[in-house]
């Protein structure tokens, strides 16, 4: 019987790209850099399985949070990745100094039009990646000299465009432009991950899958409610962020799992900022840890997501399966 360890190097062999061997990964997997979910504990964790841990520095991103995180990384000496909110550095820059100064592998800035800041980043030596909803998204992310697109389909949680499914999406942007291309939304199993691959992906960009692992910062009623939450329990609403303030445009709308909040007020956003009762609520259903109340982010695969385990099991899992199924 060979051991996890032995299980997961195997499945690391097969499943290599040129993308992957290229950033020095055994594994072509990153973590998302999930806002207030993707600490460096899980980062750390990621790396070590040989895949690329990222810091996520979401919504309520800092300059102190990022700090704290890095902190985390708990020594740890080999790659990482940050992953910022285009609005978030763009009120705070010195947010993308302290990102630059970590020198992590990778930096992701997502959400916004202005990709001025992918040079900045690249002169530091640095490669630079960005999430994509469009093959014009693509093209104009490839032309802005970035090293690495994500694709992200609608199947995704968190924000994002919801315009095409991460397959279609993954064809059309890897037949547009000449970089490589992660495909994410949805890769929360062997299979789903060995058909990104084989579909021509240089990696897999997993969120969900990864949010209820022992390392990762989620709180514990947003822990019990993914582990309870089936696929077809999400839904897309900006709900959440407008009574929580958050100026998030309105191309990016939440994947989060369906709850009261959302069922109440998804469709009427636009009430949300007049009705001071419903907006208290949210904030202290957010302080209670209550699910029924507050957003958690999950993608359609989070069905898949059964169990609290480290992430070098959810990787063995993935990774061992997946190799299994391309090599058959």
């Amino acid at each position: 019987m060979t051991s996890s360890g032995e299980s997961l190097e195997a499945g690391a062999e097969a499943l290599s790209t040129t993308w992957s061997r290229d950033l020095g990964l055994r594994l072509p997997v990153v973590g998302a850099p999930m806002g207030g979910v993707a600490g460096g504990r899980l980062a750390a964790a990621v790396s070590a399985c040989g895949g690329l841990g990222m810091i996520g520095m979401g919504s309520a991103g800092s300059v102190v949070a990022l700090r704290r995180e890095l902190g985390r990384l708990d020594g740890f000496a080999g790659p990482f990745g940050i992953g910022l909110v285009d609005w978030v550095f763009a009120a705070e820059p010195e947010l993308l100094e302290v990102a630059v100064a970590a020198k992590p592998a990778l930096i992701s800035v997502s959400f916004g039009t202005d990709l001025s800041w992918a040079s900045r980043v690249r002169e530091s030596g640095i490669r630079t990646a960005t999430q994509v909803y469009t093959v014009d998204d693509g093209r104009r992310a490839a032309d802005a000299g970035i090293d690495v697109l994500v694709a992200r389909g609608m199947e995704g949680g968190g924000h994002g465009a919801p315009e095409m499914a991460t397959l279609p999406l993954l064809d059309a942007v890897l037949g547009a432009v000449t970089v490589p291309v992660l495909a994410a939304g949805g890769i929360g199993s062997p299979a789903s991950l060995a058909a990104v691959l084989a579909a021509g992906a240089s990696g897999a960009w997993l969120g969900t899958r990864l949010a209820a692992c022992e390392e990762s910062l989620l709180s514990s009623g947003a822990r019990a409610a993914m582990l309870a939450a089936r696929g077809t329990d999400t839904i897309l609403t900006r709900a959440f962020d407008v009574g929580m303030g958050l100026p998030w445009p309105s191309r990016f709308p939440l994947r989060a799992l369906r709850n009261e909040f959302a069922d109440r007020w998804t469709g009427r956003e636009d009430e949300l900022p007049d009705d001071e009762t419903a907006r208290e609520a949210l904030g202290a259903g957010i302080v209670r840890d209550d699910p029924n109340l507050m957003p958690v982010d999950a993608g359609q695969g989070v069905g898949l997501v059964t169990a609290v385990q480290p992430a070098a099991q959810v990787l063995e899992t993935l990774c061992d399966g997946a190799a299994r199924i391309l090599n058959r």
